[in-house]
């Protein structure tokens, strides 16, 4: 089987950890949006946050979306959070990392 089917992840030769750092790293405003909607939510009384939602609220709110936002980076993201804010921890579910 073609590397693509088997892990289009990996197709680029880049894990989806490497390619979430770099794109991250491109992208610092998106952390951003998402750390102020999280806030938003947990300060109207949200008792949980998932940042499948929070990724569909920027689609939205920004006019032409945000070029390599992909789904596979919201664990990620939600991980960052946390790290940064551990008082969010409850907020988010979590599920242990294959690798």
């Amino acid at each position: 089987m073609p590397t693509a089917i088997l892990g289009s992840h990996r197709a680029s030769g880049r894990s989806i950890t490497e390619q979430f750092h770099a794109f991250d790293a491109n992208n610092a405003h998106v952390y951003g949006a998402l750390e102020r909607m999280a806030a938003r939510r947990l300060a109207a009384g949200a008792t949980r946050v998932s940042l499948k939602d929070l990724f569909e609220d920027l689609r939205r709110q920004l006019p032409h979306g945000v070029v390599g936002l992909n789904n596979n980076y919201t664990a990620l993201y939600a991980r960052r959070m946390i790290g940064e804010h551990p008082h969010w921890a409850g907020a988010f579910e979590l599920r242990r990392r294959a690798a």
